[in-house]
């Protein structure tokens, strides 16, 4: 009998959720290297740089790869034979270890979840509590996965009831186009097939936390169809030539998971759900002899890659920028952009709108006429930081806001995470404004551009307020221009041409 105590449980979770802030899986490293160095786009290329070297850097400093620390998911595999010593449920002990993870001092992880998600969406401070799926087996073992789940790539997920006859690779074809960017590729694709509709979506969130292994399982061949649709669909995702952050490339997935379980004779359910660049899981054991201990990987598992703006690239000064000279920046360029800029995600827009509605000015220091404003909610500070990790949000979630932004208040520029969708645009190319787009998954490594940090307005929305940063060489793309051109159009249908093993359609 395997006697696991209250107090080595929550030791467990709240370090397993410490490290797997600042440490990417080294399967995933490593898969994520090996695309680097096939990838034959200049701009997934560098994306995919500003990622490995990110994540490096939160290896050396501990802090966190992305500023959305996530949400977390918990799946306990408890062996009939263990048990516990303790006052609290097991839903508890684990609520209690993210807890004391999420309000550590020394690694600030943004909280992030929000309590009455259809009514004051109030956020519980502690980012309690997590998602646990619990699963009674024979024996004395004691099993966990923890995994924190990012808000860009969990919006992305997809759920399908499909007639038997149906293709799933077909599906999948089809359906990864639409999740867009968001959810920052290149990452991992879990899949989940047969049972209930609910049975599909656990299915497709477990795989994603097993192992990167696409490449053994080439080398050996698939004996079973679940694995036969791991490789089919990792070949087509990736021949759809989205690539890195949406930019175009060879690469969009590192790995296919399929889990499948037996269904209902009329139906199909199949269910898709991403990881992103900022893949975050671990799993341990405990055997009654204390809490788990996580091996620390080497820095020799990290490639060294340094990163250097192009010769190309050109230098913006924020706070002197024209209409005129922002019509004549280009999709795909590079721009290191340095000087004042205002933050703003979906709570603070949809403050502004309510104030504009009513005819209230808005508040001092929230000029935004001529002005950039970044979709950011940055992490907390620690030390002498600045800020915390304070990487783009997902840009599509303020289209709706785009429209009155660029006409009431003379915003210039956006600066966010992959693509804008075609209202966003038509507004863009209106208002000839412009559409900046940085790196997810590189969020500690765009911090450090930022020279200085201040709450201007909201201060009550925590990570939602609005800041103004002042950044020094802040590395962005043009992803779209003035004329509403946007490379996360051009550039996957580019890349779906040079590859050439999918026709080209319109999404």
């Amino acid at each position: 009998m395997t006697v696991v105590t209250k107090q080595d449980l929550i030791q467990s979770i709240q370090d397993s959720l410490q490290y797997i802030s600042y440490y990417h899986p080294p399967d995933f490293i490593k898969a994520l290297n090996e695309a680097y160095q096939r990838e034959e786009s200049d701009a997934a290329r560098d994306a995919m740089a500003q990622i490995l070297i990110n994540s490096r850097l939160c290896a050396e400093g501990q802090r966190p790869i992305c500023q959305d620390t996530g949400i977390v998911n918990v799946f306990l595999t408890v062996g009939m034979e263990v048990r516990f010593d303790t006052d609290l449920s097991l839903d508890g002990m684990i609520n209690e270890g993210v807890r004391r993870a999420y309000q550590s001092t020394d690694n600030v992880l943004r909280a992030s979840v929000l309590a009455d998600p259809a009514g004051n969406r109030t956020n519980t401070k502690d980012n309690t509590p997590a998602v646990i799926h619990t699963e009674l087996v024979p024996g004395d073992k004691f099993e966990v996965h923890v995994a924190a789940k990012g808000g860009g790539s969990e919006a992305k997920s997809k759920l399908a009831m499909l007639n038997p006859s149906e293709d799933i690779v077909d599906w999948v074809v089809k359906t990864v186009p639409s999740m867009g960017a968001g959810w920052c590729p290149p990452g991992v694709l879990g899949i989940g097939i047969g049972g209930t509709v609910e049975k599909a979506v656990l299915m497709a969130k477990r795989s994603l936390m097993e192992p990167v292994d696409i490449h053994d399982l080439q080398a050996r061949g698939a004996i079973n169809r679940a694995e036969e649709l791991r490789l089919e669909i990792f070949d087509k995702v990736n021949s759809l030539g989205i690539g890195a952050q949406g930019l175009g490339g060879l690469t969009t997935v590192l790995d296919v998971k399929v889990m499948d379980y037996p269904t209902h004779a009329a139906n199909l359910p199949v269910a898709m759900i991403p990881n992103c660049a900022a893949t975050r899981h671990t799993h341990f054991v405990l055997d009654g002899s204390g809490p788990a201990v996580l091996d620390v990987p080497q820095l020799s598992d990290w490639p060294e890659i340094t990163w250097e703006a192009g010769p190309n690239s050109r230098q913006v000064n924020l706070d002197t920028v024209t209409r005129e000279e922002v019509a004549t920046w280009q999709p795909g360029e590079t721009l290191l952009i340095s000087g004042k800029m205002l933050t703003g995600r979906d709570a603070a827009h949809k403050r502004i709108r309510d104030l504009i509605a009513a005819g209230e000015d808005l508040p001092k220091g929230v000029d935004l006429n001529g002005r950039f404003i970044y979709y950011v909610g940055p992490v907390d500070p620690v030390g002498d930081e600045i800020v915390g990790p304070a990487g783009p949000t997902t840009a599509t979630r303020m289209d709706s806001f785009t429209e009155m932004m660029l006409d009431k208040t003379g915003l210039l520029g956006m600066i966010g995470k992959a693509e804008r969708g075609p209202t966003a645009i038509e507004a863009i190319k209106k208002h000839q404004a412009v559409y900046l787009m940085a790196v997810g998954g590189a969020a500690f490594l765009v911090s450090k551009a930022i020279r200085k940090s201040r709450v201007v307005a909201f201060e009550d929305l925590g990570m939602e307020a609005i800041h103004e940063f002042e950044v020094k060489d802040m590395p962005v793309t043009v992803a779209v221009d003035a004329r509403g051109e946007s490379v996360h159009i051009t550039g996957p249908r580019n890349w779906r041409s040079r590859i050439g093993k999918l026709p080209i359609v319109e999404v």
